[in-house]
């Protein structure tokens, strides 16, 4: 099954795991950064794997055209997601330089 399938397993979060959670983060920063440096290797690991498939695609070389379908989309939208989040966080920041104190 694909990692798509998985939708349907979502269930709601109870307060035991959002405490746990909310330990976790409070590490600092380091924890944060950590976190983000995670996220965007992961983006970039899918960018890479879509240029693969690009370029499979390109020569002829490709073995499951749905396969490359399926990493191109997941280097879009995980991209997509990180630039939101980018702008969320420049938007965040601007908003609280004008905090007034």
């Amino acid at each position: 099954m694909s990692e798509f399938g998985k939708i349907n397993g979502i269930s709601g979060t109870s307060t035991a795991q959002l405490l746990k959670q909310k330990s976790k983060v409070e590490g600092g920063s380091e924890a944060f950064a950590e976190h983000l440096k995670s996220a965007l290797n992961e983006v970039n690991e899918f960018q890479e794997k879509s240029e693969k498939a690009i370029g499979d695609m390109a020569t002829g070389q490709v073995k499951d055209l749905h396969q490359a379908a399926l990493a191109i989309g997941k280097a879009e939208t995980s991209m997509k997601l990180m630039l939101e989040i980018r702008n969320k966080a420049l938007n965040a920041y601007k908003e609280l330089g004008r905090t007034q104190l």
